[in-house]
C-alpha cells in the first residue's frame, strides 16, 4: 500500500509559483487607501469608542462645568467686583485653558492601544502611515467642540454676552480646537516614549499645569512681577487666550491669531516628524 502511494505522489505536477498565486489572488486587488480616507478611518474608530464608553466624555461635560462656576463665583467678586463682570473677561481665558488640558488624554489613549498591541495590527495594513495618529487627535477634535459647546452654553446661562456676535464665537472656538489639534502631537509622543498611561498622564500634568496657569487666563499679567511678565506675555497659552478672547468680543485681533496659528504650526513640524519616527520604531 505504501509504494502505491509514493507512486501516485510521484506522478503529481509540481505546482509552479504563477499557478499558485493565481489560486491566492482571485482578482483584482482593492486600491490603496487615500490618506486622508485611511485618517478619517482612524477618526470614526475614536468617535466609535466614545460611543460604546460615554464615560470618556465626562472631562468634556462635567469638568468644564465646575471649572466655568468654580472660579466664576470663587474669585469674580474678589478680581473684577462681581461674577457677572468677570465671566465677560473669564470665559475666553478657562475655554481655553480647559480644552488644552484636556489635550493630555490623547496620549493616555495611544499608551493604552499599545499595551493592548493594538498598534502591532495597524502597522501591518497597507496604509498611510500617520493616518493612525491623525486619526486619533481627528476624533479628539470632536471632544474639543463638545467641551467649547458645553462651557460657552454654561457661561451664557450665567451671564456672559460675547460682542462678537456668532461670527466671533465661531472663529475662537475653530481657532482653539485647531491649536488644541497641533498641541496634541506633543501628548502622542508622550504617549508612544514612555510605558505607561499613569507615567503619561504624570508627565502631561506637570508640563500643562504650569503651562495654563502661568498665563493670562485669570488674570491681566501687567499686575504681574516683572520677570514672569515676559514668560507669560510669550507664552503660547497667552497668546491662544487673547486670540480666543478678542475674537468674541469682536475686535478680530490679527497679531495675537498670528501667533497662535504659529505655534501650531511650530507643534506640528517639531512633534509630528517625531512621533512619527517612535512610532515607527516601537
Amino acid at each position: 500500500m505504501s509504494t502505491a502511494t509514493s507512486t501516485e505522489t510521484q506522478d503529481l505536477a509540481p505546482v509552479s509559483a504563477e499557478s499558485l498565486a493565481a489560486l491566492l489572488v482571485g482578482g483584482r486587488r482593492p486600491p490603496r487607501p487615500s490618506a486622508l480616507s485611511a485618517s478619517l478611518t482612524f477618526g470614526r474608530r475614536a468617535m466609535l469608542k466614545i460611543k460604546h464608553v460615554p464615560e470618556q466624555l465626562f472631562d468634556v461635560t462635567a469638568f468644564p462645568i465646575m471649572m466655568v462656576l468654580m472660579y466664576t463665583y470663587l474669585f469674580g467678586g474678589a478680581l473684577a467686583g462681581s461674577p457677572k463682570q468677570y465671566i465677560q473677561f473669564l470665559l475666553p481665558g478657562i475655554l481655553v485653558m480647559s480644552v488644552v488640558m484636556i489635550t493630555m488624554y490623547t496620549g493616555v489613549s495611544v499608551n493604552t492601544d499599545i499595551e493592548k498591541g493594538v498598534f502591532d495590527r495597524f502597522r501591518t495594513l497597507p496604509i498611510w502611515r500617520p493616518s493612525t495618529m491623525v486619526g486619533y487627535l481627528l476624533g479628539d477634535a470632536l471632544r474639543y467642540t463638545i467641551a467649547s459647546v458645553v462651557m460657552l452654553t454654561v457661561g451664557l446661562i450665567i451671564g456672559y454676552r460675547p460682542d462678537g456676535g456668532v461670527g466671533g464665537v465661531l472663529a475662537g472656538i475653530a481657532l482653539l480646537v485647531a491649536f488644541s489639534f497641533a498641541f496634541s502631537w506633543i501628548w502622542t509622543m508622550f504617549g508612544l516614549l514612555l510605558r505607561t498611561e499613569k507615567s503619561v498622564m504624570g508627565v502631561s500634568m506637570m508640563v500643562i499645569f504650569p503651562l495654563t496657569f502661568l498665563s493670562n487666563v485669570f488674570v491681566d499679567p501687567s499686575t504681574m512681577p516683572g520677570w514672569l511678565q515676559a514668560f507669560v506675555n510669550n507664552s503660547p497659552i497667552t497668546h491662544l487666550s487673547s486670540a480666543v478672547r478678542g475674537l468674541m468680543a469682536g475686535d478680530w485681533p490679527a497679531a495675537e491669531v498670528g501667533w497662535s496659528l504659529g505655534w501650531a504650526g511650530l507643534f506640528v513640524l517639531v512633534f509630528g516628524p517625531v512621533t512619527m519616527r517612535l512610532y515607527n520604531r516601537k
